[in-house]
């Protein structure tokens, strides 16, 4: 089997969830994007995908959904979600706290907040990579691509557990590489020049 057999080609989200925010839609395209870009993705005892995943929550627990090109039943997964709420929050939070800097930019200031919000993708993606592994291998930038997507359903599913400043259009700075954080520090530094 190669490597390109043990990959995501689709991935979808809840439909219950659709049309909610049209931010957070987008964010979820985007992180989908990163996602299907690369990835490798290999559920226990299968011979080979590549595979459609779809997830949705239901109350504090993801399910994942996973079949084969042609359609056929991988297996299926329920994920509780409980131990990741203390870093939905620290995500929350770094997220905030961007927000916040962009009104005073600093570079040393957006440099931390950068370094804080992949502190916090590595030990979630840690997490999701311990708790898949019963059924499902992943490497870890997979595992990150993963959690900002379970982070914007999260997001979508729980408005309120999500910065105002997100649900209209900053999320990707948060939840994306890093990008937005990136050319916050280089407006900062022209700024201080």
């Amino acid at each position: 089997m190669t490597a390109a057999m043990f990959r995501l080609y689709d991935v979808s989200l809840d439909s219950s969830l659709s049309g909610r925010n049209s931010h957070l839609k987008r964010e979820q395209a985007i992180a989908i994007d990163d996602l299907l870009e690369y990835n490798t993705f290999v559920p226990v005892g299968h011979e080979g995908g590549p595979y459609r995943l779809s997830l949705a929550l239901a109350d504090s627990r993801l399910a994942l959904h996973i079949t084969a090109e042609n359609g056929a039943h991988v297996v299926r997964h329920s994920l509780s979600l409980t131990s990741f709420r203390r870093l939905f929050k620290d995500y929350f939070l770094i997220c905030e706290s961007y927000a916040n800097a962009l009104t005073q930019p600093n570079t040393q200031r957006l440099e931390a907040i950068d370094t804080g919000r992949r502190a916090i993708h590595d030990d979630a993606s840690g997490l999701l990579r311990a708790r898949l592994a019963p059924k499902i291998a992943v490497d870890k930038n997979t595992a990150r691509r993963l959690f900002t997507l379970i982070y914007a359903l999260f997001a979508e599913r729980h408005p309120a557990a999500v910065p105002e400043v997100l649900q209209h259009g900053l999320s990707k700075l948060c939840t994306g590489a890093g990008v937005g954080i990136a050319i916050g520090i280089e407006a900062s530094r022209a700024g201080q020049r």
